[in-house]
């Protein structure tokens, strides 16, 4: 459902609005790559379902997938490219401290539609290969720090050329564990639970997220079969135009044969060991990785202060919706 706030207006033409989306989407990348070591690599729109390389998200959402006559076989739309990228990186031949980062295109067709989610998803998807030392929450947490200084600094640039834009993001990152906010607020909803911490604690990550809480409920759903789902977690910052937590990034460190052997055990989904990525996964042959995605609308609607996603993206949108923007003098793309 669309809510466009009271009294909401714009703080840039649709001019500007689109050149500042080009500005965002090269100064990040810029300061992400130097941030992380990454360097840019072309990503595929479709995969072959029976690599088991797409992502099954939370396991309930359905792939768009397609027969391709020339090919003889059928194709998935990517959902994201969370294990394309670690196979990519043991591919390509990546070292230890260098990564890739690549523009992620998909279609969500069960998508919920609000103001902040569209059927298209557009993320920057990046990887890269650590040593297996580095599987620890201190350097979760030194990457998270990383990626965050890179939004801000991204701002402040921004700001240089639009100083209409009244944004302003809290730098301090606070960590806290999925567990932590149930204790907290045992009578909240997860949603609800974001919501309050993150309207204190501006810029906040959530870690531990896919496993059962002590409540026996999961804070959210995660496929088991790439974050190590005790070393990764949900990047958010208080949205100001929205009076919410908006979360800009999800990601973690990736799960080795263990962690991946006991995920699929604990998820019903022992099938999946049969297919290509998990059988080289399961021995040992893939890197230890670091990864996640960070929407790029997302990430724009914060930074130029927009309501709607519809207001940095073109996609489709129910009537309901445009009838909600047009109403409200909100321009979809």
């Amino acid at each position: 459902m669309t809510i466009i706030p009271k009294g909401y207006e714009s703080q840039l033409s649709l001019y500007d609005t689109q050149r500042a989306i080009e500005r965002i989407k090269y100064i990040f990348l810029a300061k992400l790559c130097a941030a992380l070591h990454l360097v840019r690599v072309t990503a595929p729109l479709v995969v072959d379902p029976t690599t088991g390389m797409n992502d099954n998200l939370s396991g309930i959402e359905r792939p768009v997938h397609f027969d391709t006559p020339a090919v003889g076989k059928n194709a998935e739309v990517v959902q994201s490219l969370a294990k394309w990228k670690r196979y990519a990186l043991h591919r390509y031949d990546f070292n230890v401290g260098k990564g890739l980062v690549c523009d992620m295109n998909a279609i969500r067709r069960d998508e919920e539609l609000d103001n902040l989610h569209s059927i298209y998803v557009d993320q920057w998807d990046w990887e890269k290969v650590i040593d297996e030392k580095d599987r620890s929450s201190a350097y979760l947490q030194d990457t998270v720090s990383r990626i965050v200084t890179a939004i801000c600094g991204t701002l402040d640039e921004l700001k240089w050329h639009y100083p209409q834009l009244e944004t302003e993001l809290d730098r301090a990152v606070t960590f806290v564990t999925a567990q932590d906010l149930e204790d907290l607020y045992p009578e909240l909803t997860p949603a609800e639970r974001e919501n309050r911490f993150v309207a204190t604690y501006h810029t906040t990550f959530i870690s531990g997220i896919g496993g059962a809480l002590r409540s026996g409920k999961p804070h959210d759903r995660r496929s088991p079969d790439y974050d190590d789902w005790n070393l990764n977690g949900d990047l958010l910052f208080w949205d100001e135009v929205l009076g919410c937590a908006l979360e800009i990034s999800s990601m973690g460190i990736r799960v080795n044969p263990a962690t991946l052997d006991r995920q699929l055990s604990v998820s019903g989904c022992d099938n999946r060991r049969e297919l290509s990525f998990h059988k080289i996964l399961l021995e040992g042959k893939l890197p230890h990785t670091i990864g996640g995605g960070i929407g790029q609308s997302r990430l724009c609607m914060l930074l130029l202060g927009k309501a709607h996603v519809g207001e940095v993206q073109a996609s489709i949108w129910d009537s309901d919706t445009i009838q909600a923007c047009q109403e409200a003098g909100v321009q979809l793309l």
